[in-house]
């Protein structure tokens, strides 16, 4: 590993909230691979089968179960770890999800958050934080070009009004507790529709081809002309560790903002595309076809534009539609044909995008 800035986790205390779900599984893994000592807290891994329990994610981290809005046990748990950086990532993640459960989503991703940074702010130490967030922060207005960081937050359903809300929270604990004085520094990164191996979440078009492909099922699209910013997992994960290490410099404070994470123009595809792509790599029992129906709105168009991350951080995507789906694919097969290598495989995958971030000078002026 030559990435300059992934030297920096080396020794350093990272607490993950949400290191049980698909980001944080990953984001486990990889700190563990850099050298971090790693805390978690979090629920119980959401689904069954999950890429915690599949990869031993527990092995890896200093796991505790627990709800950030459970704020004494939360603040009990930062009083105790001390973290140099946190990642949070604990959240109701699905919009589906979102209009039969408006309260919990409301709860969990705002108040949460809210606690969260409470907790931060009350162990008085420096700290680097990024707090995890979605494209769907913005008013979305179904617009042909990206949305940029300083567009409105918005949102039609309850998860994306829920995100901005998360935004406006952050940015409101960043001017009233972690200003200039304080030693906490705070940013939050806003990443695209991410895909990868290990995630099981319903209402998620990539577990429901990978369940479908199994059983030798047709794939039933609600939206195939939707368009979304596809990304693997590692790709905003990448910008978020970039993002922990700049905001641990001795410049951070120019950091301290909201983040655009997504791929590359060419990667903003309809969701038919992408199904398509599966279907090729997977091969034999895999189908798909496009369902009639009365289904909760999402948005139809929606992109990010990325210019601030690449001209700030330098930042730039690596892996293209293609590249993601041979390897999300490539997971998924490995767990059907021999589950005992999916620690090893997630951990190849690691080190092949780690290469492709050397290749590609991430971090580094162009």
């Amino acid at each position: 590993m030559s990435v300059r800035f992934l030297e920096v986790f080396a020794g350093k205390r990272v607490l993950i909230t949400g290191q049980t779900g698909f980001k944080g599984s990953w984001l486990s893994l990889w700190l563990a691979r850099l050298g971090a000592d790693v805390f978690g807290y979090a629920l119980a891994p959401p689904t069954a089968p999950s890429m915690f329990d599949l990869c031993a994610i527990a092995d890896e981290v200093d796991h505790m179960v627990g709800d950030i809005r459970d704020y004494e046990k939360l603040s009990a748990r930062f009083a105790e770890v001390r973290p140099d950086i946190v990642f949070h990532l604990a959240a109701q993640p699905i919009v589906r999800l979102s209009y039969t459960e408006p309260l919990d989503t409301l709860s969990t991703n705002v108040m949460g958050t809210a606690y969260v940074l409470e907790a931060v702010r009350q162990m008085d130490a420096p700290c680097a934080v990024v707090v995890v967030t979605s494209d769907k922060c913005y008013e979305n207005n179904n617009w042909v070009w990206g949305y940029r960081e300083t567009d409105p937050m918005g949102g039609h359903d309850p998860y994306s009004m829920s995100k901005g809300a998360t935004e406006l929270v952050v940015s409101s604990w960043r001017n009233s507790y972690f200003g200039d004085a304080s030693p906490v520094r705070l940013a939050s990164g806003r990443a695209g529709n991410v895909i990868g191996g290990g995630d099981w979440a319903q209402d998620r078009i990539i577990p429901d081809c990978i369940r479908a492909f199994i059983k030798q099922q047709t794939v039933e699209l609600r939206s195939p002309n939707a368009t979304r910013p596809w990304q693997h997992v590692l790709e905003p994960l990448g910008g978020y560790l970039l993002l922990a290490a700049r905001l641990l410099g001795d410049d951070s404070r120019q950091y301290c903002s909201g983040w655009n994470f997504g791929p590359s123009t060419d990667d903003v595809r309809p969701v038919q595309d992408i199904v398509r792509l599966m279907a090729d790599r997977w091969g034999e029992g895999a189908s798909w076809s496009i369902t009639s129906g009365k289904h909760p709105k999402e948005a139809t168009m929606l992109a990010l534009n990325c210019d601030k991350a690449n001209n700030v951080l330098h930042w730039r995507p690596c892996w293209q539609l293609e590249d993601l789906v041979i390897q999300t694919v490539d997971w998924y097969q490995t767990w059907r044909d021999n589950p005992a290598n999916l620690k090893a495989e997630s951990e190849k995958q690691i080190a092949a995008f780690e290469k492709s971030l050397t290749d590609r000078r991430v971090g580094e002026a162009a």
